[in-house]
């Protein structure tokens, strides 16, 4: 059985010529990504960087005038990154993504650690329709949950009740 092996078509991929047929739940390069709105998704709430078993995230939080939170810096540091997806994965808001990129070598460490600007996208990436401040019904100045525009009602938790 093991010298059938010696004959079978060999699959060489030439890469870069080619291009890499990566799986689809491959998970590569961390991306921020944005509201639909073009806000950015991240409150800061730094359950990414808890969660990090390397301890590669590092982020300080922030205010703005309304009341919500997002992060005054974002750091990854990709050089101790295991692509591990935790962080995705504890991400409330959707705002870390992982991506199939995986075309990140550098020549220098210190071109891996990249900062908040590197790593925000322009779209809303995997969940183009989610939007975390109108799922949650988080108050605005001057308006009670639910008054705001395009903002889902709270629910009544006790009319759910048998």
């Amino acid at each position: 059985m093991i010298g059938l092996h010696a004959f079978a078509k060999r699959e060489t991929q030439m890469y870069p010529e080619e291009p890499v047929n990566v799986a689809p739940r491959y998970r590569g390069r961390i991306v921020l990504t944005r509201d639909p709105d073009g806000e950015e998704r991240c409150v800061a709430c730094n359950l990414c960087a808890a969660v990090c078993p390397v301890g590669c995230i590092s982020l300080q939080k922030a205010e703005h005038e309304d009341g919500r939170w997002y992060p005054e810096f974002f750091r990854i540091n990709f050089s101790r990154c295991i692509f591990c997806g935790l962080c995705e994965e504890a991400c409330p808001t959707t705002a870390l993504q992982l991506t199939p990129d995986f075309e990140m070598g550098e020549f220098k460490r210190q071109d891996l650690v990249y900062e908040k600007d590197d790593l925000l996208i322009s779209g809303p990436g995997k969940y183009p329709e989610y939007n975390f401040y109108r799922k949650t019904g988080m108050a605005i100045n001057g308006k009670d949950k639910g008054e705001a525009d395009d903002e889902a009602k709270p629910i009544d938790v006790k009319s759910l009740l048998p």
